[in-house]
């Protein structure tokens, strides 16, 4: 279990990441996960971690933060997997309502078909749901979902739980080229997405290294097309395309902060350099994790990324 940041977040503002998932369990194996290939595929719900220790550790990190001045949007269930598989998911969001920071959890929707993991996700105060297809096909092609899984299943899920949910709904859209970027799947996805009534619809791109190297953001043109297409039918909607900025906090201890960042998060480059400024450090620090082999460097486009270095995916 780890708690990282507070990172910078299109989404969210500053968002302390809540890591409650063991490397790398997941109901999907997506092409464009941006901390490598799915370990573990499962929908299977489990005890990964004590609730309470997960909440003494959210507690100091939060304290750590406010000693250095560091300001927190939201408290962010974001693991490296799934985190709705975490049985304990309900009981953790409840504890940490003590804190007052709202909560969020960022999950794919695979198992919102689910009544618990729904009752689970009704007590945050903001839910983010992926829709990256408008078909079965598509969504395998993408999502590489277990085999269990089946896309009418998990669109039934998502109406149900857009229906009863009294938090702030969003939606991501990931857009890759000659996947998922032509006009009639988009519209699909739109038609899908409209019924969700989501306050905000985000339209993303790849911007970090990802599971497959065959993966390539949509072109401009198709993503302003995008846009106008999910406009006509959504009544908010942004992109999620941009850089979100190099404002990492530090908590005090240099070594502690990339590698809990960077096991969920790829860092830029400039990123990691603004970060060890912050903690009075310099490029030792990220040679000798190198060197230690706990983190790796790799180039996506035309910028050079830090991530974590996990235990090899499996094939799907």
């Amino acid at each position: 279990m780890r708690v990282f940041g507070p990172i910078p977040s299109r989404r969210l503002g500053q968002s302390l990441g809540i890591n409650n998932i063991p490397p790398k369990i997941c109901t999907y194996a997506c092409n464009y996960c941006q901390v490598g290939k799915s370990i573990k595929i499962s929908v299977n719900r489990d005890h990964f971690y004590v609730p309470k220790k997960l909440v003494e550790a959210v507690i100091e990190k939060v304290k750590k933060a406010q000693e250095y001045a560091e300001k927190i949007d939201y408290l962010t269930f974001v693991p490296d997997g799934e985190p709705t598989l975490d049985f304990n998911l309900g009981k953790e969001i409840e504890l940490l309502k003590c804190l007052g920071i709202n909560i969020a959890v960022i999950t794919n929707s695979s198992l919102l078909w689910r009544n618990d993991v729904r009752n689970d996700l009704y007590k945050a105060d903001l839910v983010s749901v992926k829709m990256d297809a408008a078909d079965e096909k598509t969504w395998r092609k993408i999502n590489h979902p277990h085999k269990k899984l089946k896309f009418k299943k998990v669109q039934e899920g998502l109406l149900a739980f857009s229906r009863n949910y009294a938090g702030k709904l969003i939606t991501e859209t990931m857009l890759m080229k000659g996947v998922n970027d032509n006009a009639e799947q988009i519209n699909q996805i739109a038609g899908i997405i409209a019924k969700l009534n989501p306050q905000i619809a985000y339209l993303a791109v790849p911007t970090r290294p990802t599971a497959f190297d065959n993966v390539k953001p949509a072109d401009e043109d198709t993503i302003n097309l995008s846009f106008q297409i999910f406009n006509e039918k959504i009544q908010n909607v942004e992109y999620l395309i941009g850089y979100e900025g190099n404002a990492y906090a530090f908590t005090g201890d240099i070594y502690e902060d990339i590698l809990s960042i960077t096991a969920v998060h790829p860092m830029r480059e400039d990123a990691v350099n603004e970060l060890l400024k912050k903690g009075h450090s310099d490029k030792q620090v990220l040679e000798k994790l190198i060197d230690s082999g706990k983190i790796i460097e790799t180039q996506y486009e035309d910028n050079k990324f830090y991530v974590r270095k996990l235990k090899k995916g499996i094939k799907v």
